[in-house]
């Protein structure tokens, strides 16, 4: 058996290389275990390799509206097998990246699947057998399969697509997220069911390569965790580029055939339809990986298919932990990176506090992009907050209209008594990048006061974030 390890980490995704990498520079000695790919599904097959393709198809987009900006472009096509390898090939860059930064860490890397035999105990340090996998070739370097020996096990084992009875992704008709990432060729028609950010995004991108898609939503709002407003503008212009959308309405069944399906829709009134297409998306959201690892046996405490934590990754078990998808929502790269370190550093005594899910931005890289943070308007109203609400739209913008991207609004939400910033929320070009400022802003405890006098450059869309502060208290110049 190789030596003890002060921190073993069982997932190598977001949350798991990221805690590897802080516990090997805070002096433990730390291995991390997977047994597919380096990066996990955010890297491989999630955030990055979906925003290489909604980058192919922003610029499709602009090629095909060149005339808008005293351009001409003749003849504008695409080749879905480049499409696909340009988006495989940025995942396998970083994916050999993660590699390279685990080695300058002096991580070890075990490749295959881990299951927790005991959880530490007093001295006595917890094991953890790894079994072979078949699922990838190991890299270079990674240590075999076996038994191994730990003071501290971090579970980072992620989540996968959740799947309804009856509509099963079968990765040739139905498909999840997987599968729409590596299309052999376009389809000409899609259903998409569920409107969270998955689901949109991938919405967007087809609809944007030419297919005819179809959203379906159980609940009234698209997009259900952001906004009101903001969702409703998004659903304008979404169905302004001929994405249909169906809201209140639940797939019921789907009917496959040769080279395409049928899905039965029931709607809120009780009346159903039949859609035809070529495939159908399932993004109904993900479930956490927590089968296999051994935690049903050691008794660590799960509620509704997550490992329930303190806030610092620390289960019911001493010495076991859990961070990001299975330790529950949001279910977003980066806060699993922030939990991987707090629950490290907590590790090593370092004073620490439980993060701030209020605090988590969120964001959805579609056209128009999404961003926000915080509280909606109708939640702080719920929670009894007096709000001041300020908006600015995209059209009272310079840079905006330069970019040819007049369509948007940034929204801020303040209690009325103290100034607080309590939300922000963004739909239009690049909000995405620009969101950061409001968190920034969320974390210093910044007052409505401050923003207004922070100097903002111009020409730049960061204005807008000034004016929706100043128009939040009837100051606003532009609009």
């Amino acid at each position: 058996m190789p030596d003890t390890y002060d921190i073993l980490v069982i997932g190598a995704g977001p949350g798991g290389y990221v805690a590897a990498i802080r516990a090997a520079q805070l002096g433990f000695k730390t291995a991390v275990i997977d047994r597919e790919h380096l990066g996990g599904i955010c890297l491989n097959w999630g955030c990055i390799p979906t925003k290489a393709l909604l980058r192919t198809a922003e610029i499709y987009h602009y090629m095909q509206h060149a005339g808008d900006y005293g351009l001409s472009a003749e003849k504008v096509g695409y080749d879905t097998a480049a499409i696909v390898k340009r988006s495989r090939g940025v995942s396998a860059r970083l994916n050999g990246g993660v590699g390279m930064l685990l080695k300058k860490n002096k991580v070890d890397v075990i490749w295959g699947e881990g299951t927790i035999e005991a959880a530490p105990k007093g001295d006595q340090p917890g094991t953890v057998t790894v079994k072979e996998t078949t699922r990838a070739p190991a890299p270079k370097g990674a240590l075999a399969a076996g038994s191994y020996a730990a003071r501290h096990i971090i579970v980072a084992t992620g989540a996968r697509p959740r799947a309804i009875p009856g509509i099963e992704p079968d990765k040739k008709q139905i498909w999840t997220y997987y599968e729409a990432m590596v299309p052999e060729t376009m389809p000409k028609s899609l259903l998409v069911m569920g409107s969270g950010a998955i689901g949109i995004e991938f919405a967007s991108f087809y609809r944007t390569m030419g297919a005819e898609v179809t959203v379906i939503e159980l609940l009234p709002q698209i997009l259900p965790v952001e906004d009101a407003e903001i969702a409703g503008l998004a659903r304008k212009r979404f169905e302004k580029q001929g994405i249909k959308i169906l809201t209140g309405a639940k797939v019921t069944k789907v009917q496959k055939a040769e080279g395409s399906v049928t899905a039965t829709i029931e709607t809120g009134d009780g009346k159903t339809q039949q859609l035809s297409a070529e495939k159908l998306i399932s993004a109904v959201g993900v479930v956490g990986n927590i089968e296999g690892i051994g935690l049903d046996r050691l008794g660590v405490k799960i509620e509704r298919g997550i490992v329930v934590t303190d806030g610092l990754g620390r289960t019911n078990v001493p010495g076991v932990y859990a961070i990001g998808d299975v330790a529950g929502p949001p279910m977003l790269a980066h806060k699993a990176e922030h939990e991987g370190v707090l629950c490290v550093e907590t590790i090593k005594g370092l004073h620490t506090h439980a993060m701030d899910k209020a605090k988590i931005p969120g964001c959805t890289y579609c056209q128009p992009q999404i961003a926000s943070v915080g509280l909606t308007e109708a939640k702080a109203k719920e929670l009894g907050f007096s709000v001041k609400v300020g908006r600015f739209p995209f059209a009272g913008n310079g840079k905006a209209i330069a970019l040819g991207e007049p369509d948007g609004l940034v929204k801020t939400i303040f209690d009325a008594n103290t100034g607080q910033l309590l939300g922000a929320h963004m739909v239009g070009a690049e909000v995405t990048e620009l969101i950061q400022g409001y968190v920034v802003a969320m974390n210093l405890e910044t007052t409505e006061e401050d923003l207004m006098h922070t100097v903002f450059p111009h020409p730049t869309l960061s204005e807008m974030m000034h004016e929706s502060v100043l128009d939040a208290y009837g100051r606003v110049i532009h609009s």
